[in-house]
């Protein structure tokens, strides 16, 4: 299990430590110092079944800046949205945790992260 966090993000730190009071191993990917490939964000959204502009953050004032709300959310645009996240991963919605099962979560409630955890043996 991978969880993709930004440090400073109190959403980040919820997931981190459910994850570390249910016992789970996991590994950190602090994405904004290793930003994600546009290949491994293609992989991400199909493992959580989602388009880019469902997992963007569109509030931030660099979504602003590059007129993101006025950006197609047509299939042919997909590859752009991709691009622009992995030019820009402070864009991405945290926390992420991609499970050993193949399933993916934009974990930001407890029940999100719950999801993904392992059924107790």
């Amino acid at each position: 299990m991978e969880i993709w966090i930004n440090p400073a993000c109190s959403k980040c730190r919820s997931a981190l430590s459910l994850l570390d009071d249910e016992g789970t191993q996991y590994t950190v990917r602090r994405y904004l110092d290793d930003p994600p490939t546009t290949d491994e964000l293609a992989e991400l959204l199909e493992r959580l079944v989602l388009e880019p502009w469902d997992i963007t953050r569109t509030g931030e004032p660099l979504a602003a800046e590059l007129g993101l709300a006025d950006w197609s959310r047509d299939p042919a645009d997909r590859d752009r949205w991709i691009k622009a996240l992995a030019q820009h991963p402070a864009l991405i919605q945290r926390p992420i945790i991609t499970a050993d099962d193949g399933s993916a979560v934009v974990a930001r409630t407890a029940e999100a992260v719950r999801s993904v955890l392992p059924a107790p043996s």
